[in-house]
Order: structure tokens, then C-alpha cells, then sequence
């Protein structure tokens, strides 16, 4: 293959993104995404309430601790939800390459920042009980512990699937983190009941912020990782699988990274042997279709024949 039908080469591999493998961004899931936050968040927002009137009626840090986890869930529901919907229906046009699908990571990391004063407030509160103890209502702590529990499987039941968005996996923590807040309040309080020693409740509330954090740095390194571009795929792997295609000699260069959770991009440079240009077509669809594959949703392939001066060719691409 001359290096003119190379040029040609390059430029069909983007045709063909369009017309043999197109990939287009309003993905079809992310409407349900944003329903599922939306019902998550008026769930939450609902235990908030109940759980904080309880918890200042009844003199529980531990349950208080939960209700404030459960506000900033809530408000970083909202903040998810708000993000999918407008990365559904904005940022079509032109300007945008693809969309406003940046907005999921975005909040995301904002969902996680906002876990970390409310681990301060937490502790704060609990160093305080620690060294006051109040007493605590048991009955009605537990009653309310035990709603907000139930709040919480709830909305992991909503949330729940084969594959859930960055957005949905950061509210899903958060569920799982409020829901073992909940069990901590009620096995603190009956702890209580039974031992008589009040420290345990500030002692729960303290734990219950150890998952607080724990939640917080799971969603804040998923959002950097897509931010900073970590590949999401093993490319030694994809190169391998890429260099046992018929027609494909070697991959020259290979990245792959993340617009958002749902949205994987990829590049790559490989060179053949190839003689016309209905074979590099065929070499370009059958690089392709092992991308996608591999979960990649749109691709940009370059295709390319041997040369004998390597060093030129990488400086030429800019490399």
C-alpha cells in the first residue's frame, strides 16, 4: 500500500466510525440513570428529616451523624441527578465533541468533597458526647434507626444493576455507608440499654465517619482516574488481541481513556501490509469491531504501512 492510500487509509478509519460503527453519545441507559437518582434523593431527603428530628429529640449523636450523612447524600443525589440530566439533553452540538458527559465525573468529585467536612462535624460531635454522655431515648431512637435503615435498602434496590453509572456506584456507596450508619445506631443504642455506658454512642458515631471516609476516597479516586485519563482497559491485552488481526502487522501506539463512566475513547495506530484500500477498509472494520469488544465505544483508527525509518514517521505524527 502506497503512502497516499495510507493518507486514504487514516481517512476512511474515521468514516467508517460513522457509518460502520456508530457510536453515539446519548447513551440510552442515562435516562434511567437520572430517574433513579431523582428517586433516590426525595427518598433520602424524607430520612433526613425523620432521622434528625429524632436524633435532636432524643439526644443521639449516632443518629444525628446518620441523618447529616444522609443530607449530604441527598444533595449529592441532587447534584447527580442535575448533571445526567443536563448531559442528556445539552451540549449536542458541535461546540461540545462530546457533549456534556464530563459533567458525571465532575459531580461526582464534588458528591466526594462533600463527604469530608461532614466526617469533621461528625467527629467533632462525638468528641463532645464523649466527654458529656447524655442519655439517650432508646425506643423511639431505635424505631427511627430502623426507618432509616429501611430507607437506605430501599434506595440500594433502586439503584442497584449490572451497570451503573460513576454517579450511580458514588450514591451507591453512600447508601451502603448509610445504611451500616443505621445498624451502628441501633446495636449502640441497645449496647446502651444493656451496659449502661453512654460512650458507646459517640464511639458508633465515630465508626459511622471511618465509612464516611472510606466512601469519600472510593468516589474521589473513581473521578480523578477519568479526569487525569487512566486507561480503563488492559492495553497490553487490546494490543495482543489487536496484533492477531489478519492484516495487522503491528500496533504502533495505543491510548484509551474516559469522557465519563459510561463513554470509552480510544486511538490507534497500527501498520500492514495491506495492498488496496478495500483490504484496508476490511483491516480498519475488523480493528474496530475488537475495540468494541472490549468496550470501547468510539475509536479512531489509523492505518498505516511498514516504514523502513521509523524515527520519521513518529516525529511526522508528533508522538
Amino acid at each position: 500500500m502506497s503512502r497516499n492510500e495510507s493518507a486514504h487509509a487514516h481517512d476512511d478509519s474515521h468514516a467508517h466510525d460513522d457509518h460502520g460503527h456508530s457510536h453515539g453519545h446519548g447513551h440510552g441507559g442515562a435516562s434511567t440513570s437520572s430517574r433513579k437518582l431523582a428517586a433516590v434523593s426525595l427518598i433520602n431527603v424524607v430520612g433526613f428529616v425523620v432521622e434528625l428530628a429524632g436524633g435532636l429529640a432524643f439526644g443521639s449523636v449516632a443518629l444525628i451523624s446518620d441523618a447529616v450523612h444522609m443530607l449530604f447524600d441527598a444533595l449529592a443525589y441532587v447534584m447527580a441527578f442535575a448533571a445526567a440530566h443536563v448531559a442528556e439533553r445539552y451540549g449536542e452540538d458541535e461546540r461540545w465533541s462530546y457533549g456534556l458527559h464530563r459533567l458525571e465525573p465532575f459531580a461526582a468529585f464534588l458528591n466526594g468533597m462533600l463527604l469530608l467536612p461532614m466526617v469533621g462535624f461528625i467527629l467533632w460531635e462525638s468528641y463532645q458526647r464523649f466527654l458529656e454522655p447524655v442519655a439517650i431515648g432508646a425506643g423511639p431512637t431505635i424505631a427511627i434507626a430502623v426507618g432509616g435503615l429501611l430507607v437506605n435498602l430501599g434506595s440500594v434496590y433502586v439503584l442497584h444493576g449490572d451497570a451503573m453509572s460513576l454517579n450511580e456506584k458514588g450514591a451507591f456507596y453512600h447508601l451502603l455507608g448509610d445504611a451500616g450508619g443505621s445498624v451502628a445506631v441501633i446495636v449502640s443504642v441497645i449496647a446502651i440499654e444493656v451496659t449502661g455506658i453512654r460512650v458507646i454512642d459517640p464511639i458508633a458515631a465515630a465508626l459511622i465517619a471511618a465509612v464516611v471516609t472510606w466512601s469519600a476516597i472510593t468516589v474521589l479516586r473513581g473521578s480523578g482516574e477519568i479526569f487525569f485519563l487512566k486507561t480503563p482497559l488492559e492495553s497490553d491485552d487490546i494490543r495482543l488481541h489487536l496484533t492477531e488481526i489478519d492484516g495487522v502487522d503491528r500496533v504502533d501506539d495505543f491510548h484509551a481513556w474516559q469522557i465519563c463512566s459510561q463513554i470509552t475513547v480510544a486511538t490507534v495506530h497500527v501498520e500492514t501490509d495491506v495492498e488496496t484500500m478495500v483490504e484496508a477498509d476490511a483491516v480498519v472494520g475488523r480493528v474496530h469491531d475488537e475495540l468494541a469488544g472490549h468496550g470501547v465505544d468510539h475509536a479512531t483508527v489509523e492505518l498505516s504501512p511498514r516504514y523502513a525509518d521509523r524515527d520519521v514517521h513518529l516525529d511526522t505524527h508528533c508522538h
